[in-house]
């Protein structure tokens, strides 16, 4: 099956992913392993993707807005973001929906590893897991 993708929609994937991964280090803030190492941890397994998703997240072409005054800002862009990214896969081509989903997912659990999740990321994993489910 072949995916057609606008640059909105590959802004679309990015915002996404690397917005979880936002939510996540915004969520950690304050316990360990700390924003900087659930950033980093993050970024790392999302830039290891492969395939179709794998090419859009190593596009460095900027353009994601994922700053904002709270968690809860940014949470507003790019929770929609994740159902959209789904959306859109889904339609297109059900295998690369899924490789996304596992991409986000595989991030998440990445971002963590270092130690046990706080109540706090265990919340923002599940919120964005339902994201990604909505659609």
């Amino acid at each position: 099956m072949s995916v057609t993708l606008t640059d909105q929609d590959k802004l679309t994937l990015r915002t996404a992913a690397y917005g979880a991964v936002t939510l996540m280090s915004a969520a950690g803030a304050a316990g360990k392993p700390g924003a900087h190492r659930i950033a980093t941890d993050g970024s790392i397994a999302l830039a290891s993707a492969t395939g179709l998703i794998g090419h859009v997240l190593s596009d460095k072409s900027g353009g994601m807005k994922l700053n904002g005054k709270s968690v809860a800002a940014i949470a507003d862009h790019v929770l929609p973001a994740l159902t959209a990214s789904m959306d859109l896969l889904k339609r297109q081509d059900p295998a690369e929906a899924d490789n996304f989903r596992a991409t986000v997912l595989l991030a998440l659990e990445t971002a963590t590893h270092r130690g046990e999740p706080t109540p706090t990321l265990t919340d923002m994993t599940r919120k964005i897991t339902t994201a990604l489910d909505a659609a």
